[in-house]
Parts: structure tokens; C-alpha cells; sequence
């Protein structure tokens, strides 16, 4: 990973899109009913923060028909990883840690 400067993102910062960020960062995609289930909120209330992250250019949503359904997957873009790189060295820098 290369070092990024910290920098406080008021959009990554609420907790559930902190979460969606966090879980993103450690795979390529992930299904949003996964996304969904991780963290722990309701299809509507996920899908406003997703699209908060999605209208910050951080994370791309993905539609897909598998076994005759409609499956959508979520990424990080290349600057939704460099923003939530920089938001946590930013929470490390001010906790301490």
C-alpha cells in the first residue's frame, strides 16, 4: 500500500458507508445483499448510502442477471480506495493509532 496523506471525507465518514468502504476495500466486488447483511441495515436505507458513494465517484454498482435474477455488485473505484485510505490514516492520525 502506498502512504497516502490523511484527509478527514465527510462522505466516507458516516458509519454505514464507513462500513460499506471498509468491506469493499478488502475484495474486487462484492454482492450488495452481502454488503447488506454485513452491515446490518435494510435494502433502502443501504441503497442511499451506496448512492451517496456512488455520486462521490467512490464506489461503482454493477447489474448483472445470474440464474434468472437481477444481482448487483459494488465496487471501489481507484478514488473511492485512495479516499478511504486517507479517511482512516486520518482517524489513525487523530486517535493516536
Amino acid at each position: 500500500m502506498t502512504a497516502v496523506a490523511p484527509r478527514f471525507d465527510p462522505v466516507i465518514h458516516a458509519p454505514p458507508r464507513l462500513q460499506v468502504c471498509g468491506l469493499l476495500a478488502a475484495v474486487d466486488t462484492m454482492d450488495f445483499a452481502a454488503v447488506r447483511e454485513r452491515v446490518g441495515v435494510s435494502d433502502s436505507v443501504l441503497s442511499k448510502h451506496v448512492k451517496q458513494l456512488e455520486e462521490a465517484g467512490y464506489v461503482t454498482v454493477r447489474k448483472a442477471t445470474r440464474a434468472s435474477r437481477v444481482r448487483t455488485s459494488l465496487a471501489l473505484t481507484p478514488a473511492g480506495r485512495s479516499a478511504f485510505d486517507a479517511h482512516v490514516a486520518e482517524l489513525r492520525r487523530i486517535t493516536g493509532g
